[in-house]
């Protein structure tokens, strides 16, 4: 489904709704991820919870035209989305780039949230983070989005992934490019991250539990980096997940459904 926003452009969503009195988790993509990131884990908690699934601007089935968005556009526009639903009992579930902007829903629209998932994100920038994010952008006016890729999947994938992957390399590469998404959107998305600030002193006025999550070769956003997420917040517990990198709706999909479920009977 697409909900119009108010400057024209048109956000994708999904909703599977069980019971009102359950928890909403909305899965919030990484930089080139779409809703399809989360099947695996979706296929198995949308028995448990009601399910929003959505695409940022200039993500998936998402309007990619318009100007940049900064995390507390995106955020605003989720909002819009949970609005529009009259979504109850949420918990913002968001990896990397969508864990950003989950952290602004819990600064923004703190009555609205119950709980919050946030999985291998970032809360400040470090030196080594912006280099990466500079490989990618060089590789992106290079090569475009396959080349990028051949540079983001090492900063991505544990290392023990490529010993033994679930899912060959290859066909990950495969099923981004079908993603269709241009090197004009991607440029914007980055565009978001480079212009965050250290968020950590807002995250002291949220209330709710919050469970960070991080892959321990996770080389892109750190294990000290989800470490300091959980200092700045008033109530959060820090999960690491060994032998585990970036992506871990693809690397660790039983893990994540065990710490999801154990968070939430909490």
């Amino acid at each position: 489904m697409k909900l119009k926003l108010p400057d024209g452009l048109s956000i994708y969503y999904e909703h599977h709704f069980i019971d009102d009195s359950k928890y909403t988790l909305v899965f919030l993509n990484g930089l080139s991820q779409s809703t399809l990131s989360w099947f695996p884990i979706v296929q198995v908690l949308k028995n448990q919870f009601n399910i929003v699934l959505i695409d940022q601007i200039f993500q998936g089935q998402s309007d990619q035209k318009g100007e940049y968005r900064s995390f507390e556009q995106h955020a605003a526009d989720v909002n819009q989305v949970l609005e529009k639903i009259n979504a109850k009992r949420i918990v913002p579930v968001g990896i990397s780039y969508g864990g950003a902007v989950a952290m602004r829903l819990l600064v923004n629209y703190p009555t609205t949230i119950e709980k919050a998932v946030l999985l291998s994100t970032f809360a400040n920038r470090t030196p080594y983070f912006d280099f990466i994010g500079t490989s990618w952008r060089r590789a992106l006016l290079s090569g475009g989005y396959e080349l990028m890729l051949d540079v983001m999947l090492p900063a991505v994938l544990g290392q023990d992934y490529f010993f033994s992957p679930l899912i060959p390399i290859q066909d990950i590469q495969n099923a981004r490019l079908l993603n269709k998404i241009s090197s004009d959107s991607l440029m914007k998305l980055m565009d978001a991250t480079e212009n965050s600030g250290d968020y950590r002193e807002d995250l002291k006025s949220v209330t709710v539990q919050v469970k960070v999550i991080h892959g321990s070769q996770d080389i892109l956003t750190t294990p000290q980096m989800g470490q300091n997420i959980v200092d700045a917040l008033p109530n959060a517990i820090f999960k690491l997940l060994s032998k585990k990198g970036h992506t871990l709706n693809l690397e660790a999909i039983p893990e994540l459904i065990t710490e999801i479920e154990s968070f939430l009977k909490v």
